[in-house]
């Protein structure tokens, strides 16, 4: 099979994030695989065991992303791709990443690609679907179970608190949901092995595509951070004054009514 995983380097929500002029700055924040991406790359890693085949890792972004890669390698990959758009692109969206995947996946032979169902860093769900409407192939998103047999799948999706059980064929494209599988950390041979693996860097040039080929279909006006949560109030007395006092509270205070 070919398998391939499209995975993002985000900043981690577990540590601390200064924001300076509306941006994240970089050089103080901690960077990490998307989680949902690890979801991908651990189910791509099972398939290829399960099946054979070859699984081949794929992000965008600047030279940094090669730590990433490696990890995804070191997590049981075969060889990885950055598609390098430090000198090329200022700003992007979920377009712009979209548009540049699909001229990389317009000449290659697919099985199945497998994204995460959303990046913690702007959580928008679109970069996979995106995609697979780019290169005409079906997808389902956020799964929680992938069978194949052949070139048949049969997929458990999340449905608004329930599930949802459907049938199709390869190729696809689908994006992980938490409960798909459990990642595995990578191991001290997977590190060392990662080493030597292939690691690909291409440039849009290559891509035969031009900055406003990719164009941003939209901007972000402001980047700031949850204001600070105020302690709670604990009302006391008979319930009928603590109602007053709520009602009170959420008129005069809060007003929310």
């Amino acid at each position: 099979m070919n398998l391939f995983v499209i995975l993002k380097r985000t900043f981690d929500t577990e540590e601390k994030i200064v924001i300076q002029d509306g941006k994240i700055v970089e050089e103080s924040a901690e960077f990490i695989i998307n989680p949902y991406d690890d979801y991908a790359v651990e189910e791509a890693v099972q398939l290829r065991d399960k099946h054979g085949g070859e699984v081949t890792v794929v992000t965008i972004g600047e030279e940094e992303a090669a730590k990433e890669l490696r990890t995804a390698l070191a997590m049981g990959a075969d060889k990885a791709v950055l598609i390098n758009t430090e000198d090329d692109l200022e700003d992007g969206d979920a377009y712009t990443t979209a548009k540049i995947l699909s001229e990389y996946f317009k000449d290659k032979e697919v099985d199945l690609i497998l994204a995460g169902n959303v990046a913690i860093d702007e959580g928008s769900g679109q970069v996979g679907p995106r995609l697979a409407e780019f290169i005409g192939i079906p997808y389902i998103t956020t799964i929680t179970n992938l069978e194949i047999e052949g070139t048949q799948a049969t997929i458990n999706r999340d449905v608004e608190g329930d599930e949802e059980i459907i049938e199709t064929s390869l190729p696809l494209l689908i994006t992980a949901q938490q409960g798909l599988n459990e990642p595995r950390y990578p191991s001290l041979p997977g590190i060392m092995k990662a080493k030597k693996k292939p690691l690909e860097e291409l440039e849009l040039d290559d891509l035969d595509l031009e900055e406003e080929d990719v164009e941003a279909k939209t901007k972000t006006i402001e980047v700031y951070l949850p204001l600070e949560k105020q302690a709670g109030r604990v009302l006391e007395g008979e319930v009928s004054v603590q109602v007053n006092e709520l009602v009170s509270l959420l008129q005069k205070e809060a007003k929310v009514i």
